[in-house]
Order: C-alpha cells, then structure tokens, then sequence
C-alpha cells in the first residue's frame, strides 16, 4: 500500500517546485491509485488542495517559529512542513502528534534523517503554540493581513481592494477558500421522472445533490468520487459547466424566445470540409474547449441553427468531440483553428459569436489554486495583449445587427469591462443589457449590458461577460 503522505509529499513538490498543474497532477495520482478507498483517496486531495490554498500561511507560520527561512530549507522538507503544519491548523480528526511522528518518518525515509530533529522540533513547537501565532494587524496593514490570512499574493490583494474596495476583497477572499460542489448542466430534454430518478441515483451513491438557486437545469453536487463514474455520465444526461459558463448561452437568446430571422442556406468552407447550412442561425466559438458553451448553445438551438466549435489544438478539439459524442448532439462540429488567424469563409456569417478568451483565471482560483503562484504582473499584460489582438479578429465574423458574447473567468478589470469599453470606443459594437435574460437575482447588475460575478458574493465562480451587438 502506498504512504498516502509520500504521495502528497511527490505532488506538492511537482507542483511548487517543478511548477506543473495542480489539476492536473491531482488528477494523474487519483486516477493511477483508483483502487484505494474513497476515503484515502479524499484525504489525498484535501490535504494536497489545502497546503496549496493556505500555502502563503503555511509559510508565514513556518517563518515565524523557525530560525531557517522557508525559502532557504531543502524543497523536500520545506513542502513536508507545510502540508503537516496544514494537517495541525485545518483537520481536527487527526492528532498533532500523530503529524509530527508521520513527518519525521517521512523524512528519515526519504534519505533527511539528519534533520528529523529539526522537523519533529518546529512542528511540536507550532502545535504546542497554534492559538499563539501572531498575524498582521488588519487596521494597520489591511493588505498584508488579508494576504497571509487567506493566502492571496499581496499585489492581488492590492489591486482587488483598489478596483473594488476592502469590503469586496474580503468576500472574494473568503469565497475563494471555500469548498466548491461541482456544477453540472442537465439536458433540458430530460423528463422531470427522468431527473428524479437520477438524483436518486446519486444519492444511493453518497452524492450530496443540490439545485442551484440561478437556473432550474443547473445542480451542485459535493462528495464526488471521479465525474466519469457518476450514473449519468456515460449516457450524456449532464455536462460539467459552471453556472456562470451556463449564462453566457442564456444571454444569447436564442432557442425558444429568441426573434424569428430569415432562413437562409450558407456554404462554409471549415479547415477543407464544406457545411451547409440551411438554418435561421449560425454560432461559432472561438475558444471553446472542453466544448461546455457550444454544446449548451447547440441544446439551445436544436434544429433551428449550426454551431462551430474551435481551438488551437487537436487535445482540445479532440476534448470538445468526446463530449460532442458523448453527449449526441448533432448540430455542431469542432476544428482546429487558431483565433489569431482569420477566416475569410466565416466573414459576417455568424449571427452569434461566443468569445470566451485566454484569461488570468483568477475567478477560478478556487478551483486551480496555483494559480494565484504562477501569475505576474507582466503575464496579465500579455494576456491583455492577446485579448486585443484575438478581438480585432474575431468580431468580422459578426454579420451586421449579430452578437458577440465576450466572457473570461477572471476578475481582473482590465481583462473585464475596461476590455468590453475598449472595444465599443473600437470597433462597431454596443453594449446590450443582459437584464431580460438573466434570473432575478442578476437582473439589475445586467442593465449594462456587462456583469463581473464574484466568488463569495455570486452562486458563481468569478467570471466575467458582456452582450455587444453589431451596428
């Protein structure tokens, strides 16, 4: 049987040392050690996703009970401490002792014996002292207390509490750490007998089910043991998908209560292949994998219209066609294509374009919480860069009095409305109010025609989107 703190120990050090994906190496370990229990496999993950949101913490503590900076210790030992101070702070079901002996084992074994001294010496003292720890004063400096208390780069903090005051900050903060149930869209063509008898289906399995308060097709499900093997997967009843991911789609209006248009046939040539479209309505994302926005869309539109699904790489694409195929919808195909480059087949044929562009991701810390480690001041500059430059291809595929729907999952002004006024002062859009498309509890902050949702304060993750139609 594998050590469950050894394989913490590998990934952290993946991760934070060698600056791989925590999702991505998170997922690698739980699906090779498929076979332990539910339970070792939950503890895996609590405790690798828990150093890793607490990381700034972590070493704040670390730095103020020992004589050797963090920063100076050996790698091994460093990531060893910190997820054992972790385990101390935040998991109450295990002894502190029980930590300290399972760290200095793993550290003698892991050829540091010489310094099971030095582990077993701080970590007593830290659990010896945990009520004692002294943190920033929050009134003299606010910035510095938020980012140690919630781990959060204190640049981040900053600029959070520039563009939307302290009050804000602290619930973004807050909502950032909290656990996020994973949300799923139902196909709307399933039967209300046919939902019931799925959420029975869960539950049998342990699965917490939970409607969402935005969208009656949307459900939050906790205590999940891989996505793959959920009842319903295989038979493409749901598909992974943020609410706020939902909305976008949602603003379009389209299906249903969208305005009736002129049938048309129009002849595409895709990457080599001809479509013909003999529909009302043509959509093309341009970014669109794993495919969650172009499948609702294509839910949406049924027969009634044609969606095109891009982006840059055939692993992407290949991603958006396995959930095409899993899912059976058949009003949508996916191709390779840089969004960078211009398609003269596509110009001012879409009435519909969803931009969900290359972003910071900072409204979804949450969930890839290395990446509040990973981005610079100098990355959002570039990624600001690439979103101009993506845009002032993209928008000419907008037929005249069509929509271009622009979203990121950040939450970062400049990457958000700063970026939609940008291009209405730019190029020929308007921005349209969201208002009579979103629930009731978003219809206000849609008047705009732009609405940024925060974490801690939204049922959302952190995402931004604007509805700009074309003059």
């Amino acid at each position: 049987m594998e050590n469950k703190r050894e394989l913490i120990l590998d990934m952290l050090i993946e991760i934070l040392e060698k600056e791989n994906y925590s999702h991505l190496v998170i997922r690698d370990v739980l699906d090779k050690y498929n076979y332990m229990e539910s339970r070792e496999k939950a503890f895996i993950k609590r405790v690798t996703e828990g150093t890793l949101e607490r990381l700034i913490q972590m070493d704040y503590i670390l730095n103020q009970f020992s004589r050797t900076p963090v920063d100076k210790m050996k790698p091994l030992i460093r990531n060893l401490l910190r997820m054992s101070v972790y385990q101390m702070l935040y998991m109450d079901s295990i002894p502190d002792s029980a930590v300290c002996n399972e760290a200095v084992k793993l550290a003698g074994k892991r050829g540091f014996k010489g310094l099971s001294g030095f582990v077993n010496g701080l970590l007593r003292n830290i659990a010896r002292n945990k009520t004692k720890i002294i943190y920033p004063d929050r009134e003299k400096e606010k910035c510095r207390f938020l980012s140690v208390w919630y781990s959060m780069p204190e640049w981040l903090v900053k600029m959070w509490m520039d563009a939307y005051g302290e009050e804000t900050t602290s619930h973004i903060l807050e909502g950032l750490l909290k656990e996020h149930p994973v949300s799923v869209r139902i196909k709307e063509e399933l039967s209300s007998r046919q939902i019931e008898e799925w959420i029975k289906q869960l539950e049998k399995t342990g699965v917490i089910v939970n409607g969402h308060p935005y969208l009656s097709y949307a459900f939050q499900l906790s205590n999940i043991d891989g996505i793959q093997n959920l009842p319903g997967y295989e038979e493409g009843y749901f598909m992974v998908q943020d609410v706020s991911s939902m909305l976008v789609t949602e603003v379009c209006g389209v299906g249903e209560n969208r305005q009736k248009t002129d049938g048309r046939q129009t002849e595409i040539d895709v990457t080599g292949d001809k479509i013909t479209c003999d529909i009302p309505l043509l959509a093309l994302d341009v970014c669109a994998a794993p495919g969650g926005k172009s499948m609702h869309l294509a839910e949406k539109l049924q027969e009634k219209g044609k969606v095109i699904s891009r982006d840059l790489t055939e692993y992407k694409v290949s991603l958006i066609r396995d959930n095409i195929e899993r899912m059976e919808y058949q009003n949508i195909d996916a191709f390779v294509h840089d969004a960078l480059i211009f398609d003269e087949e596509l110009r001012e044929k879409a009435d519909v374009v969803l931009a969900d562009l290359p972003c910071s991701g900072l409204g979804i810390i949450g969930k890839k919480r290395d990446i509040k480690y990973k981005v610079t001041k100098e990355r959002l500059k570039e990624l600001q860069d690439l979103q101009r430059k993506m845009l002032n291809v993209i928008w000419q595929y907008v037929k005249p009095g069509g929509l271009l729907i622009y979203s990121t999952c950040t939450i970062n002004p400049e990457e958000n409305h700063k970026m939609a006024e940008w291009f209405t002062q730019n190029y020929p859009f308007k921005l349209e109010s969201l208002s009579p498309y979103l629930p009731d509890e978003l219809k206000k902050e849609g008047e705009s025609g732009m609405i940024q949702l925060f974490p801690g304060i939204h049922e959302t993750d952190g995402f931004f989107l604007a509805k700009l139609r074309h003059l």
